[in-house]
């Protein structure tokens, strides 16, 4: 009886403790998540942080994609380039590049406020930070497509006038409350806004300073095309892959919040869309001339990220991987047309990379949007949000050719814009710095 008596009370006593533990347990689950409620700003902080050193880090992918894909000559020319690009944008953009693009909006078309970041707080800095990389990538596709023959002064210029003009005013019209976006036009991280901008001011470039010495002859009627290869594929396929590695960066904290649940769905459809650009750009060169080429599906993986990123978190991975396809099918297509029909010089590729396949990755939107609020025309939406993505591109195309086109000019007229013909055949390594970037390697050619 007593037994009996005593394992009763056990038992009592047993579930009170238990009861009085998940009182305990709830409590604490509450106040952790008042503390996790407190800390969201700290958090995203950190977000932001980890996708901008990403970001960052593409800097030297660019580098070392150009600088594979270019002769050994002008290694360190294009070292420069590429350093510069962020260290004078970073500049730059702190004194008004930010301001005209997230500034207090004048009629939509501009901002006027925020200009040297006055009375930012740390979330406003985290977010500068992220944006600064992004102009920064805008204004280093040009080098590619400038590559071995422009003066470094007049790149410099160029440098300041994209980060600090021709760039923020079409981030203000898509990103920073303009009139484009007060219409819905719809560009996640910039395949429009980052990509198209950069490829068309490469085009400008490319056409106003001319080929390099050698690239097209003359024979009779027709005019012989001569590939002018890369020093360094290994480096080249390194930069692809650091490009890659820090698209996840610029694609995942566009989304600038950490609890975002389209994350995921950013990194999966990011994935896809390279792995797609990368293999049918493979096949295409494989079934033509009948090898693999390897620089070929190189750019195929970069034609496939630009593509996605502008609906990289409105489109299914199923249509990510249709995106990339074509993606990398257009940049094996546009390569031949520009070099071989347009006779237009660019060395690495960036007008087709990122000036065609920006432009495809802002329609796309258009096509495959499965977001209700702007439903792409493959998903029942109509020609509404396809409608508003052309006139973004229309708008895109007039404002980045006309001004790049303008800047060109003036460095052309200036003697700022090509080196001459002696310094192009020394290298620019010697011609412009003084250095060689293989010291008793570098080997000289009259190509």
């Amino acid at each position: 009886m007593k037994k009996k008596i005593f394992i009763g009370i056990f038992i009592v006593f047993s579930c009170f403790s238990l009861f009085s533990y998940e009182n305990e347990i709830s409590d604490s689950v509450v106040e952790g998540s008042v503390v996790l409620a407190d800390k969201t700003e700290e958090i995203n902080i950190m977000w932001l942080f980890l996708c901008t050193v990403l970001v960052f880090f593409m800097q030297a992918g660019f580098s070392m994609l150009e600088l594979g894909l270019s002769r050994s000559k002008n290694a360190g020319n294009i070292i420069m380039k590429n350093l510069m690009d962020f260290c004078i944008g970073s500049l730059v953009f702190f004194f008004i590049g930010y301001g005209i693009m997230f500034g207090t909006s004048v009629f939509g078309l501009f901002g006027k406020s925020k200009f040297f970041l006055m009375g930012s707080d740390p979330s406003e800095m985290s977010f500068w930070m992220f944006q600064v990389v992004f102009a920064a990538t805008a204004s280093t596709i040009v080098s590619g497509g400038v590559a071995e023959r422009t003066k470094f002064v007049g790149y410099l210029i160029y440098s300041v006038v994209i980060t600090g003009f021709i760039y923020p005013v079409i981030g203000h019209w898509i990103w920073g409350g303009g009139w484009l976006s007060r219409l819905g036009f719809y560009d996640f991280a910039g395949s429009g806004v980052v990509h198209l901008v950069g490829g068309l001011a490469a085009l400008a470039g490319a056409v106003m300073i001319g080929p390099r010495k050698g690239k097209y002859t003359r024979v009779g009627d027709k005019i012989v095309v001569k590939a002018i290869l890369g020093h360094n594929l290994p480096l080249a396929s390194l930069g692809v892959f650091i490009l890659w590695f820090g698209w996840f960066g610029f694609n995942c904290g566009s989304t600038l919040d950490f609890a975002s649940s389209s994350i995921s769905r950013v990194m999966l459809t990011t994935t896809l869309a390279g792995a797609a650009g990368a293999i049918i750009a493979m096949v295409i060169t494989w079934v033509v001339s009948k090898k693999p080429d390897p620089s070929m599906s190189l750019n195929g993986a970069l034609a496939g990220l630009v593509a996605i990123t502008a609906g990289a978190d409105v489109i299914s991975p199923v249509m990510a991987i249709v995106v990339g396809l074509i993606g990398g099918a257009l940049v094996v297509g546009s390569v031949e047309l520009i070099d071989k029909v347009l006779h237009i010089d660019d060395p690495v590729g960036a007008v087709s990379v990122h000036g065609v396949n920006g432009l495809w990755g802002v329609v796309a939107v258009g096509l495959f949007s499965s977001d209700p609020d702007k439903l792409g025309l493959f998903y029942g939406g109509g020609f509404a949000t396809l409608g508003i993505q052309l006139l973004g591109v229309v708008v895109i195309l007039g404002w980045t050719l006309s001004t790049a086109f303008l800047l060109f000019f003036i460095l052309k007229k200036a003697s700022c814009l090509r080196v001459t013909e002696k310094e192009e055949m020394l290298g620019l390594d010697i011609s412009e710095h003084g250095c060689e970037s293989y010291s008793g390697f570098q080997i000289f050619t009259n190509m």
